[in-house]
């Protein structure tokens, strides 16, 4: 540890901040105008870069370098008005869950759109023209388009910031972030200015992305890895906040350019290495500014949105037909492994159904009943998996004990993230689960000695009575339905009454007693240990367990399953959980461009069965005993 090296790594540091706010720059600005939570903003990012490339290498020669990141810049700007245009315009007043879903899906079709154009093989363009070699800073090499790089930063703030305090469209971007109601009734067309805005977003995203050239080789991994590192910016700089967002791009690049400079430190006769830091400092950078200002740094608290969501019918008890319903549907899956005999890989799939669908309904039990957003549920599946597996192989426990245990497991840690997490609500409550998680998934990467690190826990397998995989299915089955009906059962007791009552009018069933912040936070605990039991399930079916189980990509897909097969509806999660495995697993098996075949189907369930799939088929059963009935069906 130099003065030298701190001095080089501050100055990287500065580089990594002006590229990650142009990303947060844009993510902001959409944000606050539209409040959609763009998932797709990271893939703007990613073809700005491939665009960037193609540009170069094509027209470099007679357009120039420099012409041609601008051009690229302004061509992901258009797409972005494209789909703007045709896609988000048409769910602007659709909840915004399912925003995220169908930015998500937008997600996998721009990554399959990126493969097939430019291939799977990393692109690694020249050195920018007048800055390919390096500067001398106290005797150590700096690139000079680094330099560069850490001016660019503050020039497209400081033109940004023009553009939004002296210009009619700065004023009606301003306007639109504090009220986009009243902006509409005093006769702005919302329409465009939204349009404008998604353009001018993605364009900066683009614009970082085609700026990367130089510095690393374009990969199609770039979307998901940005989007995070974008929205703690956003998050920490404050929602809607350009000179936050620098701030905060700021304050994370600076805080990992001096954890490398760290690097390994002696404390206390104890080794730290400060440089594994790196993968999670930036959440829990968010975690600490979120639990002290949930606002961010520069942000303020959102103005209350005069636009009312969907109106929730009552949860009503099933009749004797859904009785009948589920009571065939437990003997159908109980009596499946006597008609797979043939087909081992069947029962392997049922069995990754079932579990899904005991993930998928735990974080419907978060998201539905208690109006909790939560983009880290993976974090308890996560827990309750390794639980299970280091109780077994580090504890000895037998697998029966691991099983019963790992729950538990989850729910401490559920019980502690919760805590802080019903502090918060909407967007901020979400950014906080997701911090969180990556936290723990940052512990079980980097921890070998313990979790074994990025290659995780292997012979975790099921006791001898279970080595046959029908038994194992078949006590699948049976903990799943378990699973289920005990958190059914939970939401018709006077708890579940009280827990959606908060949900419904906080400040009502504040002022007729109820503890609503003690509810959401016991309902924390009973969906994180479902999720424990589902991620156990997971483990010992597998015979490994990994860190890839608490991603983010993980806690994508149980948002997916829950929206897909509807929010409003007990049977929802388990209608999505085993629509989207299932689509996963056959889409997957027949192209190569899965990602995008998945994406359309669900963009298509987007537009057309807004309220997911159990939904749309409890409308339409409604509609048919109305048109039995005459309209005097009273549908329960």
């Amino acid at each position: 540890m130099s003065f030298s090296g701190f001095i080089v790594q501050l100055l990287n540091g500065l580089a990594s901040a002006s590229t990650l706010f142009l990303v947060a720059a844009g993510l902001s600005l959409i944000f606050g105008v539209t409040r959609i939570v763009n998932f797709a903003h990271g893939s703007f990012y990613m073809v700005g870069i491939y665009l960037a490339y193609t540009l170069v290498e094509q027209f470099g020669a007679s357009l120039g370098f420099w012409p041609a990141l601008l051009l690229a810049a302004v061509c992901v700007g258009g797409l972005g008005a494209l789909i703007e245009v045709l896609l988000l315009r048409r769910i602007y007043r659709a909840p915004e869950l399912f925003q995220l879903l169908a930015t998500f899906a937008l997600v996998l079709v721009i990554r399959d759109a990126v493969l097939w154009f430019w291939g799977p093989e990393e692109l690694l363009g020249p050195r920018a023209p007048g800055l390919r070699g390096s500067v001398d800073i106290l005797g150590r090499q700096f690139p000079a388009y680094d330099l560069f790089l850490m001016v660019v930063g503050p020039l497209v703030l400081g033109l940004t910031w023009l553009l939004l305090t002296r210009t009619r469209l700065g004023l009606l971007v301003r306007a639109a972030t504090q009220d986009r109601e009243m902006v509409g009734a005093l006769g702005v067309n919302q329409a465009w200015l939204f349009t404008a805005v998604f353009a001018l977003g993605a364009m900066l995203a683009g614009l970082g992305g085609a700026l990367q050239l130089p510095r690393e080789p374009a990969n199609l991994e770039m979307d998901l890895h940005t989007i995070g590192a974008a929205f703690v910016v956003v998050v920490v700089g404050g929602m809607g906040s350009l000179p936050g967002a620098y701030l905060a791009a700021l304050l994370i690049a600076e805080l990992k350019a001096i954890c490398i400079w760290l690097g390994v430190v002696d404390v206390f006769g104890l080794e730290v290495s400060f440089s594994k830091l790196t993968l999670v400092v930036d959440f829990l950078v968010m975690a600490a500014v979120l639990v002290w200002r949930p606002w961010g740094l520069l942000g303020r608290p959102q103005a209350p949105s005069r636009h009312a969501g969907w109106r929730e019918a009552p949860l009503r008890l099933p009749g004797p037909a859904g009785l009948a319903v589920a009571a065939t549907f437990a003997l159908v899956l109980a009596a499946m492994p006597f008609f797979t005999t043939g087909s081992p890989y069947t029962l392997v799939l049922l069995i990754d159904l079932l579990i899904a669908a005991l993930f998928a309904a735990s974080l419907h039990f978060l998201m539905g009943p208690a109006g909790m957003h939560s983009f880290g549920h993976a974090a308890y599946f996560g827990l309750g998996a390794y639980g299970a597996a280091l109780l077994v192989r580090a504890a000895g426990l037998p697998m029966e004990a691991g099983l019963l245990l790992a729950p538990l497991v989850a729910a401490a840690g559920a019980l502690v993230f919760g805590w802080f997490a019903v502090r918060l609500s909407g967007v901020y409550l979400a950014m906080l689960t997701l911090a969180f998680a990556q936290i723990v998934w940052a512990v079980t990467f980097q921890w070998n000695a313990f979790t074994g690190g990025s290659n995780g826990l292997t012979g975790v397998w099921p006791a001898d009575w279970l080595s046959d995989r029908r038994a194992y299915y078949w006590l699948t089955v049976a903990l799943v339905l378990a699973g289920l009906w005990a958190l059914r059962r939970v939401l018709f007791s006077p708890f579940g009454y009280a827990l959606r009552a908060g949900r419904d009018s906080p400040l009502r069933a504040d002022a007729i007693g109820i503890d609503v912040r003690r509810l959401q936070w016991m309902a924390f605990v009973i969906a994180g240990a479902a999720a424990g039991l589902a991620g156990a399930l997971f483990a010992f079916s597998k015979g490994s367990i990994s860190p890839e189980s608490l991603s983010i990509a993980k806690s994508v897909d149980g948002l997916v399953m829950v929206l897909l097969g509807g929010l409003q509806t007990l049977a929802g999660p388990v209608v999505g959980a085993f629509s989207f495995t299932w689509l996963h697993d056959t889409v997957a098996r027949s192209t190569d461009y899965w990602r995008a075949l998945l994406g359309g189907i669900i963009l298509a369930l987007v537009l057309l069965f807004p309220q997911g799939i159990a939904g749309a088929g409890r409308q339409a059963w409604g509609w048919l005993m109305q048109r039995r009935t005459g309209g005097r069906e009273d549908v329960r």
